[in-house]
């Protein structure tokens, strides 16, 4: 069994763990958890009361928080060669074409957090899904990251807009800001994301297909809310 630090058993004293609490009564505990020197993320995790071997029961989407994650998010845009100025002008980090998937085959660095792709760069892209698809960075089109529209998708992306995906398990995590934000502001990133979760729900899959939700900070435990 894991031994855990003095700091992590302190701040487990002030959760109990037969309740389910309010999003704000959980945000406002986490709060209160003895504090490492990093700003740390509010994380959240949801287990599914689904088939996860069911390939039509495969919760995927995206959502755009409204105060966003905290993050700074670097933005690679794959496209054709006359649209990468459009690219660029939107504010992506890191744009190319077959030139960059090249490259990114050949082991070079992979300097971004999110993905995007014109429709006509897919079949290209498949030569480096085997890369881009572990680190849940390959585009696709339930998730916008598809998509002609360049500028649209750049700009959601910087917002704050982050992808998520059922695991093996039937379960999803994310992070969802960071612990500094006013409490008000997680409150509505947390809301944002469970709401995109429930939309996310695929046609034979039961309304109630949330098992439980918990809140928990990057070195601290968690908080169930659901």
């Amino acid at each position: 069994m894991k031994k855990r630090s003095k700091r992590y058993r302190e701040a487990q004293k002030l959760v109990d763990k037969d309740k389910i609490y309010s999003i704000k009564e959980a945000i406002e505990i986490l709060k209160k958890m003895p504090k490492p020197k990093i700003d740390e993320t509010l994380e959240i995790s949801c287990k599914l009361d689904i088939d996860s071997k069911q390939s039509d029961q495969i919760i995927r989407g995206s959502v755009t928080l409204p105060h966003g994650t905290g993050k700074s998010i670097r933005v690679a845009v794959f496209c054709e060669p006359e649209k990468e100025s459009k690219a660029k002008e939107a504010g992506a980090d890191v744009v190319g074409s077959t030139d960059l998937i090249d490259k990114i085959a050949k082991g070079e660095n992979i300097d971004f957090d999110y993905c995007i792709s014109t429709p006509g760069m897919m079949k290209h892209l498949s030569k480096i899904g085997k890369i881009l698809g572990p680190r849940s960075l390959m585009p696709s089109p339930k998730t916008g990251t598809v998509t002609e529209n360049i500028s649209f998708a750049v700009k959601e992306a910087k917002k704050g807009k982050i992808d998520f995906r059922m695991d093996k398990f039937g379960c999803i995590y994310a992070g969802i800001g960071k612990i500094s934000f006013p409490n008000e502001a997680l409150v509505e990133n947390v809301e944002a994301f469970v709401e995109a979760v429930k939309n996310s729900r695929p046609q034979g899959v039961k309304p109630d297909f949330i098992k439980s939700i918990f809140l928990s900070l990057t070195f601290n435990p968690s908080v169930r809310i659901l």
